[in-house]
């Protein structure tokens, strides 16, 4: 194959677009529908997949006695039958947050063994279910979820802190639920797919302690409201492992979405080297690193040959410490990062974003770095290393014209990275 751009640009859209599909939220739910109950069959969830996810259970089960409440970001609705759906904000919980909640536990209420409560859990759940512990308010959570969010914290250290903040997370829907018998199916966005990771885990017991909230405080020196301190101070454990139960599957994952932008990358005749569905760490420095990875590829033939693409998956994080920020997500980031690492090496193409078409709070999913990036970056006037530090990389590539829209894919199963060497 003769390796144009235009050619390695749908190459590389073809790879990322094979990943999100493979993580469909209806058809993996299909695969793993539980047994029907005696009862009632009481719907419960939260995610950016939730709402697709909902609609198809309903769908499935006509005969059964279905009803239930989920909440999904603004803009991932869609309808679901006899489960009502709701909206609220993402990454930084609102109103609709808190009420979706509430709705949530009171949909549990007053079960019996009979009955069966599928819970929906797919990645943003945190923000999108808020019940704020103690005599927290929902200002106060905001508070907590910006804080995290700016403090470079890594996904599980965020998570400890909000389940023992929540009335909801960290297993306490389950505890919410019981006698009923539980089954919560998972789409996973989180390095190792730990279920008690996603969403914060509101039916997994949680092995997280105060102990370790207090370290993570510590540790990213976090400003907490008072009331937030007081819950903390006052040393209230979640449920633990031992004490919950209930059936748990991962339905779909970030390793599902790489072995599917594998098999397309085969079809394209490239050899490949998946790096990792768990990579974490500052996006910037992610994308620096494997700028040198994949030039060592280019101009040694190590760790693999050309033509090849590098696979990855993953969390990276961005920390804007407490100063102003430009827009952009961690895969915008990561990619500036990349392109500033590679200096415009020939034959290196790399594609990144987030699986549910979002990166961070902007309208792209990520973005596409070409060998010419810096170089026509230039010739607009366009400092890659000033919007690095700026973490402005959205604006950077939309001045490109290399922004990946994608819109709401409905799923989510974390970063999709592709590093194509030609």
């Amino acid at each position: 194959m003769h390796w144009t751009d235009a050619e390695s640009r749908a190459v590389l859209r073809r790879l990322f677009d094979a990943a999100v599909a493979s993580a469909d939220p209806a058809a993996a739910v299909l695969r793993h529908l539980p047994g029907k109950p005696r009862g009632r069959c009481v719907v419960v969830g939260a995610g950016k997949a939730s709402a697709a996810m909902a609609a198809a259970l309903d769908a499935a089960w006509p005969d059964v006695d279905v009803s239930g409440v989920v909440v999904t970001r603004y803009g991932h609705a869609v309808p679901a039958g006899r489960i009502r759906i709701l909206e609220a904000s993402h990454p930084v919980p609102d109103a609709m947050s808190e009420t979706a909640a509430r709705d949530i536990l009171t949909a549990v209420g007053g079960l019996t063994p009979d009955d069966l409560v599928v819970a929906l859990i797919s990645g943003g759940g945190s923000a999108l279910m808020v019940a704020p512990a103690g005599n927290m308010t929902l200002a106060d959570k905001q508070a907590v979820n910006r804080a995290l969010l700016a403090s470079g914290a890594t996904i599980g250290e965020m998570n400890a802190v909000r389940k023992h903040l929540s009335a909801i997370k960290g297993g306490r829907l389950a505890q919410a639920a019981q006698p009923a018998r539980l089954v919560t199916l998972v789409i996973s966005d989180v390095p190792g797919d730990d279920p008690a990771a996603i969403a914060s885990g509101p039916t997994i017991g949680d092995a997280s302690t105060m102990a370790d909230v207090r370290d993570i405080i510590r540790r990213y020196d976090l400003d907490l409201p008072p009331a937030a301190r007081a819950v903390i101070e006052a040393g209230e454990e979640t449920p633990k492992p031992e004490a919950l139960s209930g059936e748990v599957t991962i339905i779909a994952a970030p390793s599902l979405a790489l072995a599917a932008a594998a098999e397309e990358a085969k079809r394209n005749g490239l050899t490949l080297l998946i790096l990792g569905d768990a990579i974490e760490g500052e996006a910037r420095e992610a994308g620096i690193v494997m700028a040198g990875i994949a030039r060592s590829a280019k101009t040694k033939g190590l760790p693999i040959q050309a033509p090849a693409v590098l696979l990855s998956g993953g969390e990276t994080t961005v920390s804007i410490g407490r100063g102003p920020a430009g827009a952009g997500g961690r895969n915008t980031e990561f990619l500036l990062g990349l392109a500033v690492g590679l200096a415009g090496e020939n034959g290196i193409y790399a594609i990144a974003g987030d699986s549910d078409g979002i990166d961070g709070t902007e309208d792209a999913a990520g973005a596409i770095v070409t060998p010419d990036t810096l170089a026509r970056a230039r010739l607009l006037g366009l400092d890659a290393r000033a919007y690095l530090a700026a973490h402005d990389s959205y604006c950077y590539f939309s001045a490109l014209g290399d922004l990946v829209k994608t819109g709401p894919t409905l799923t989510n199963v974390n970063d999709i990275r592709v590093i194509m060497i030609v």
